[in-house]
């Protein structure tokens, strides 16, 4: 590939990305929401390096399909992530990351995390080297049902579950989409609730929670599309098999 083909103009990279037209593109840049090698992009006619920068929207990575190799040779993994670990590469407060616990024959890959999980909350992660995949994974156009199994503290009544359900509106003013929400079971120490949620909002769980008075306990991530975290301890990963990543391409239209 000649020199001038790996650069392209910031827009024109996020659109061949599947993150935005162009025009939305640049929307993203003059909102500051894009960064490139870790500085926030001022200008939309900022040219990227296809193979050597690293571009984030919104904190999450985002590669070409044209440096992400072959399909055939990429690997996904799904990390069960435990509390207390953070969904980043480096973390300057020295916790620890999920790259950390990858075991030693996933260290020299270019893995990289597929959205995030927080602080507190665990489960199921994505990690993959598929640039493409990993491009369609975030898009909101090609966003996957994410089930999560949710212990919450308070009274859950019929009202409250028709609220989550019927597509709540956020303190902050945020309108969510309709979350499929159902008990699993009451326990002493509070109720189970599974939850699908259609959108990718920040802290979306937590938040709806605590606008319905319910104080969150655990929150598990248990299914993204087509894969689910099955018996997989803390901790542990496993690469996709070759059923699964066929399954997970496909689901976004790969």
């Amino acid at each position: 590939m000649a020199q001038n083909e790996k650069l392209l103009r910031i827009n024109k990279f996020l659109s061949e990305c599947g993150v935005a037209s162009r025009r939305g593109a640049d929307e993203l840049v003059l909102a500051g929401r894009v960064r490139l090698n870790g500085q926030v992009v001022c200008e939309p006619g900022v040219r990227v390096d296809l193979f050597s920068d690293q571009v984030q929207v919104d904190g999450s990575p985002v590669s070409h399909p044209a440096a992400g190799g072959s399909p055939g040779l990429d690997l996904t993994v799904v990390l069960h992530k435990p509390v207390q670990v953070v969904t980043t590469r480096s973390d300057p407060q020295g916790r620890q990351t999920v790259f950390d616990l990858l075991p030693e024959e996933y260290r020299h890959e270019r893995l990289l995390h597929v959205g995030r999980l927080d602080y507190f909350s665990e489960g199921l992660l994505l990690l993959t080297t598929d640039g493409s995949l990993m491009n369609r994974l975030i898009h909101p156009r090609w966003h996957l049902p994410k089930v999560y199994h949710v212990l919450v503290r308070g009274q859950v009544s019929e009202i409250k579950l028709g609220i989550m359900r019927d597509g709540m509106v956020l303190k902050e003013g945020e309108r969510l989409a309709p979350v499929q929400t159902s008990i699993l079971r009451r326990d002493p120490g509070g109720v189970w609730l599974e939850m699908t949620l259609l959108q990718g909002l920040n802290r979306q769980i937590r938040r709806m929670c605590r606008d319905l008075g319910l104080t969150v306990l655990r929150l598990i991530r248990v299914r993204q599309g087509p894969i689910a975290l099955g018996t997989l301890n803390p901790g542990q990963c496993r690469p996709l098999t070759p059923d699964e990543a066929r399954g997970l391409r496909r689901a976004v239209g790969l």
